[in-house]
């Protein structure tokens, strides 16, 4: 099938190639996330919610691909892309904290599962088989551009913090590459479907590079909050419990105060504040006080 078109217009098989190739690349780019995940065996507060979409995205374009004889290359490659982001979501949930897990499971039942055995239950005996590509092109449209419009979140913190911290360059290049590449083919294929939502990719991945030329060496603007990276970047949160006087008559009334202070740099011991770690319920304090302080943690 790939070689009947490719004799009919080279230009589509050698779009539909490199495409393959550039989104594969993509698909790829979350392994360094999960080797950390693995060795770690924590996912660290990420999220399951991009890797299931893009799942639900993959089974539709398989399916969009089967209407349709000459969309070989949207079948290749979103099968591989099947295989890859159920490994994701398989590492996810054994590594994941008991309540993500929970909600990654019913999240895929409820889009990958329920969902698109929905769309192809009824597309496939409520949609006359001449319209059945048209419909299912139309979601998958829709969906792409949803997808597409994601990293906007990103570029706005970009632009309020003077940072392209959480905007690497090398997945800007290569989902552009990717869009320009499907452009082309849904073009040359004469398929709107997947030239236009392309589009869009093109135009907002170009506006992410233009957006890391300009801020990459740009000073970071101070008092921006940052997103947490590791466990030393997060503000220490210690509660310090007073104790009235017994002598005023209140001998049970405690006062909480929070404090959010900085983790405190090595320096002499008489002078040390208490240290405390999120995830331990008490933690050592100084010689000129008591032993332990209970916090609230």
């Amino acid at each position: 099938m790939a070689l009947s078109f490719m004799n009919h217009n080279p230009w589509i098989f050698a779009f539909g190639l490199l495409g393959n190739i550039f989104s594969f690349i993509v698909f790829l780019a979350p392994v360094p996330t999960f080797i950390r995940v693995c060795r770690k065996k924590s996912t660290e507060g990420f999220q399951s919610i991009p890797y299931v979409v893009a799942l639900f995205s993959a089974l539709l374009l398989i399916y969009y691909s089967t209407l349709n004889a000459d969309e070989f290359f949207l079948m290749t490659i979103n099968s591989v892309g099947c295989f890859i982001e159920t490994v994701y979501i398989a590492l996810y949930i054994a590594y994941a904290p008991k309540k993500a897990r929970i909600f990654t499971v019913r999240f895929v039942l409820l889009l990958d599962v329920v969902g698109f055995c929905s769309i192809l239950v009824v597309t496939q005996f409520l949609v006359k088989r001449a319209y059945r590509a048209r419909v299912i092109g139309f979601i998958c449209g829709g969906l792409s551009v949803s997808v597409f419009a994601a990293p906007l979140s990103i570029m706005k913190k970009v632009i309020r913090t003077r940072s392209v911290e959480y905007m690497p360059f090398s997945l800007s290049f290569f989902l552009t590459l990717s869009a320009v590449m499907w452009l082309c083919y849904g073009l040359f294929l004469k398929d709107l479907y997947v030239a236009l939502p392309n589009t869009l990719g093109f135009t907002f991945g170009m506006a992410q590079m233009i957006l890391y030329a300009i801020y990459r060496n740009a000073k970071p603007l101070p008092n921006e909050e940052k997103l947490p990276q590791h466990k030393a970047d997060i503000e220490t949160q210690i509660v310090i419990t007073t104790t009235t006087n017994p002598d005023q008559g209140d001998e049970h009334q405690n006062q909480d105060q929070v404090i959010n202070v900085p983790p405190p740099p090595q320096s002499n011991a008489n002078h040390a504040s208490p240290v405390c770690n999120n995830n331990d319920k008490y933690c050592m304090d100084n010689n000129m006080a008591p032993p332990m302080v209970k916090c609230g943690a």
